[in-house]
């Protein structure tokens, strides 16, 4: 098993760029961290459908399995919210994944996107604005999302039990997860689809309703509108070619925007995937696809070779996506279910995935460029990027640098936020971080509710470090590394 070096190894900004150079990457970064004052780039204002962010930093949303069984928020979710709020980042994309009926949650700790929990997310909006008013002073410049979802294949409504709804039967994810090809009664139907379309409209109408700018209609990540762009072999309307595939997502949008004209609209896509990797405590190995080549079970994924990514599919659907008036799109790849280390390079795996198969640098720059490629093909959209927390010490400097080159709009945040949720108002204020607070991607936020504990930065949140939870998660690390 190869050993990477750590971002925390390279001792100043020359010595990594030497490494990156070694390894044949693109990846620019800064001399300094620069704070407002000194000119940083990701101190300037931008547009999101009219309305004005006030600096290029973005909190992706995160699930923190700590809701109600009811969907509410409890103390710990109102906590991440008020973090959000304190941030300093003035987007706030979705904030939380919340589904968008009951037997679409991930976990039955999700946060809701229904009527019944219309007070719960109201408490979520007004705990992160009165956290960011009391620190900054006003709300003008701040975008705050709630991102809407159905987790498809990885629902767990009401235990540990996969109780997974698909749009159609893939070969080794069904292996993998210990699904029947032949049982197509968790296949939806095209009828209970039309109520699905209907589910999302009723939470976007339930989030303008609440006070929030936007809603992120999810299709990232594995879960149900991802999985259908790459529906080749379901048949009838929603699947087949590329119309099929994305017409859910599409239909979705225009009917959240018939029934919420004033509400903005963006899209969290996984831009390319790979075949699902083997779980171990090696190095990652995808799944035996020898026999399935030509390939047809991926989203932007070479035939030939579904090793590669091809965004000749993504660009066209951003394409339509744009026409279809989306204000903004959020740039991702991957599954933390199947392929975490594309999506969240680090140096330690979580409990379900392996040691990485590459030095994560590559994973970092792979997101970096694609979503660099999308933008030069839609410079009039806005895009966030994501990707960025294994960067560590040298992450502001990077994000400084790609903000300035124009390759995205925003730079994303997602678990380095649970270690270190004022890391953009330091870089801006100050410019100098916080070293003991920054995100050493231990996977520990992954491995927790894998094993149906909450989710948070237990080694370097002192809050988390006393939690409940902190010793059964050491106890479940300890049992692996043995």
């Amino acid at each position: 098993m190869k050993r990477y070096p750590k971002i925390a190894q390279f001792q100043d900004r020359d010595s990594l760029l030497e490494h990156i150079d070694q390894l044949g990457i693109e990846l620019p970064c800064d001399p300094h961290v620069l704070t407002a004052a000194s000119g940083s780039p990701l101190a300037e204002s931008w547009s999101f459908g009219g309305r004005s962010v006030g600096n290029r930093w973005c909190i992706q949303p995160m699930e923190g399995w700590d809701a109600g069984r009811d969907g509410s928020p409890s103390e710990r979710t109102i906590r991440r919210w008020q973090n959000f709020g304190l941030s300093g980042a003035k987007l706030i994309w979705g904030g939380e994944a919340a589904a968008v009926r009951v037997d679409g949650r991930a976990n039955p700790h999700q946060t809701l996107a229904t009527l019944s929990n219309e007070q719960g997310l109201a408490r979520l909006l007004t705990a992160l604005q009165d956290a960011h008013r009391q620190q900054f002073g006003q709300l003008d410049d701040l975008v705050v999302g709630l991102q809407l979802t159905h987790s498809g294949r990885f629902c767990r409504p009401h235990d540990k039990k996969l109780q997974p709804r698909i749009a159609y039967h893939h070969p080794l994810l069904d292996e993998k997860f210990a699904i029947q090809p032949d049982d197509d009664a968790i296949v939806w139907s095209d009828e209970e689809l039309e109520q699905l379309i209907d589910d999302y409209r009723d939470a976007a109408l339930l989030a303008e309703r609440v006070g929030f700018d936007f809603v992120d209609i999810k299709a990232c990540h594995g879960y149900l509108l991802h999985e259908f762009l790459s529906a080749r072999t379901r048949p009838g309307k929603f699947g087949g070619d590329l119309q099929g595939r994305s017409l859910l997502l599409r239909t979705i949008i225009e009917r959240v925007q018939q029934a919420c004209p004033g509400l903005l609209i963006g899209v969290r896509l996984s831009l390319f995937d790979t075949p699902p990797f083997v779980t171990s405590r090696s190095s990652g190995q995808p799944m035996d696809f020898a026999e399935l080549l030509p390939y047809q079970y991926g989203f932007s994924v070479s035939p030939e070779n579904p090793m590669e990514m091809d965004l000749a599919e993504p660009l066209e659907l951003i394409g339509e996506l744009i026409k279809a008036g989306v204000a903004a799109i959020n740039l991702s790849c991957g599954s933390p279910y199947y392929n975490p280390h594309l999506m969240r390079p680090a140096t330690f795996p979580p409990s379900d995935g392996y040691f990485p198969p590459e030095d994560p640098l590559i994973g970092v720059a792979r997101q970096v460029r694609a979503a660099r490629l999308c933008k030069q093909a839609y410079p009039e959209c806005p895009m966030v990027g994501s990707g960025y927390s294994y960067l560590q010490d040298y992450l502001p400097q990077v994000a400084q640098a790609v903000s300035r080159e124009g390759w995205i709009d925003s730079v994303g945040l997602g678990r380095m936020v649970l270690s270190y949720p004022q890391l953009p108002h330091d870089t801006l204020t100050t410019g100098e971080l916080k070293r003991k607070q920054i995100c050493r991607t231990f996977s520990d936020c992954t491995t927790a509710p894998r094993n149906g504990l909450e989710s948070g930065c237990f080694p370097l949140d002192p809050f988390y470090k006393q939690h409940a939870d902190a010793a059964q998660l050491r106890a479940i690390k300890k049992s692996l590394d043995g």
